[in-house]
């Protein structure tokens, strides 16, 4: 069929990578598909590119989503990226898509929900509430308290070893601005940012963290942006007593909220040994792929 590729401007604009995007048009301009590249521009992740390509099903398998594909690539290539990633629902149209044009398979990844209505919250009371010597849980909302902010920072070096297996995704530094810039980007959205923090209680410095993002009414899922511990902390335990203590406090905040959704390596064994410990339940599985440019 006649087929257009229009580059778009996307106003999703954000302090640590722009994006860009492009519409596949077909007869009388009838939208067929879209993809959207996502250019990374901090320090750590100069080197990657990410995309996601959607084809309405009715027009698959007319080369509307390689064309999208050859225009995303061309531009990532243009900028110096090294790698570009994409992901699929495990054997899925789009996991064959991409294992058809050349993407290599570098990460599985399990999606998983908690269903709050159904949730043990018996036990998971029991597992916040269970002392842990040494340490101590802090919180907020939103944007990181000011005297905490550093500390809150220097804490996110605990996901740079996170399972990645195959992937090249780099190092994400993390500063001030940048957290800050993050709490802000979830409330220009409406949504809201709820952060358990693990703190040495010897020093005051934070050690881990667990972030939640919820729908600004506070109804339907809540999703986890991320879990961490630095490695020096680890073994105490700390991890599965702050998710522990996110669920109950969401639960406490937002009663009409249906669950929460995480995702998490498959090679990650501690955390998906945590989210089991607290009732999340598989949903659907998804591979990360991987175009060496």
């Amino acid at each position: 069929m006649p087929l257009r590729i229009t580059p778009l401007t996307d106003p999703d604009a954000a302090p640590s990578s722009r994006r860009l995007a492009w519409l596949a048009s077909g007869t009388e301009g009838a939208p067929v598909g879209s993809a959207f590249l996502r250019l990374f521009m901090k320090e750590g992740q100069e080197h990657l590119a990410e995309v996601e390509i959607a084809v309405h099903p009715a027009e698959r398998r007319q080369g509307v989503g390689g064309r999208l594909l050859d225009a995303a690539v061309a531009v990532a290539r243009d900028e110096g990226r090294r790698s570009l990633v994409a992901q699929a629902e495990k054997d899925s149209p789009g996991d064959l898509f991409l294992a058809a044009r050349g993407f290599r398979r570098v990460l599985a990844l399990t999606y998983s929900r908690l269903p709050l209505p159904e949730a043990d919250l018996a036990r998971i009371e029991q597992i916040a509430e269970h002392p842990h010597p040494g340490y101590a849980l802090t919180q907020w909302d939103g944007t990181v308290p000011p005297e905490l902010a550093q500390t809150f920072a220097d804490s996110r070096r605990a996901m740079d070893d996170m399972p990645m297996e195959g992937s090249d995704y780099g190092t994400v530094v993390w500063d001030v601005e940048r957290v800050v810039s993050a709490a802000e980007a979830v409330a220009k959205r409406g949504e809201l940012l709820h952060v358990i923090a693990a703190v040495d209680t010897s020093d005051g410095s934070i050690v881990g963290f667990s972030e939640l993002v919820v729908p600004g009414d506070g109804k339907g899922d809540g999703q986890h942006y991320g879990t961490g511990v630095l490695t020096e902390h680890r073994g105490h335990g700390l991890g599965l007593w702050m998710k522990a203590e996110s669920i109950r406090r969401a639960r406490q905040q937002h009663p009409e909220l249906g669950g929460l959704l995480t995702d998490t390596a498959d090679s990650n064994a501690p955390m998906r040994g945590i989210n089991d410990t607290l009732g999340y339940l598989p949903t659907y599985n998804a591979v990360e792929y991987q175009l060496d440019l």
